[in-house]
């Protein structure tokens, strides 16, 4: 039984999981929003940092300065045409993306969003945690391992399981304080 590669599995799970809550708009400035975007830069689609410095000069602010002036039309379409929802203003020279203060009402729809994606990722965890177990069982039944290897590599699983969805939770309430706190 390899639970080395079943913590490699539930870590990617906790990686993809931190990745999504970093993606999530919450009020503040977050650079991290524009992964996702690309730029046709000379025929090739290119991720805005590559074509550009992004800064955060204000908790609202993210300022996106091109280090080529003719990629600026291309990064304010490639903005509109995102789901991010945000306006850039284009002034010649750099792209502003101002956020709105959010309402009670949109906080409340974000968190419900975050804990739905908080709940994929513990299915996932649990997902690996039963195809391991399976693993296990068969091993036992095939008699590649004793029936206390069986049930000491379940408590082994088990404890991995807890550790990763608590970790889960833990990201969870703290992006639920920073919706809720902005």
């Amino acid at each position: 039984m390899e639970l080395q590669n079943l913590e490699e599995r539930m870590q990617k799970t906790i990686d993809v999981f931190s990745q999504n809550l970093s993606e999530i708009r919450a009020g503040r400035a977050n650079p991290s929003i524009l992964n996702k975007i690309s730029v046709e830069y000379y025929g090739v689609q290119t991720p805005i940092n590559q074509v550009a410095g992004i800064s955060v000069p204000e908790a609202r602010t993210i300022v996106i300065q091109p280090w080529d002036a003719s990629v600026l039309k291309a990064i304010e379409k490639a903005i509109l045409a995102s789901d991010i929802g945000l306006n850039p203003n284009n002034d010649g020279k750099v792209i502003r993306l101002n956020f709105p203060e959010l309402t009670e009402e949109r906080r409340k729809e974000i968190v419900k969003d975050i804990r739905k994606i908080a709940e994929e990722a513990r299915v996932a965890i649990r997902s690996i945690r039963r195809d391991g177990m399976e693993t296990v069982k068969t091993e036992q039944k095939n008699s590649e391992i004793t029936e206390d290897q069986k049930s000491d590599f379940e408590d082994k699983i088990q404890k991995l399981t807890d550790k990763y969805v608590t970790e889960i939770d833990k990201m969870l309430e703290n992006k639920e304080k920073e919706i809720m706190n902005v």
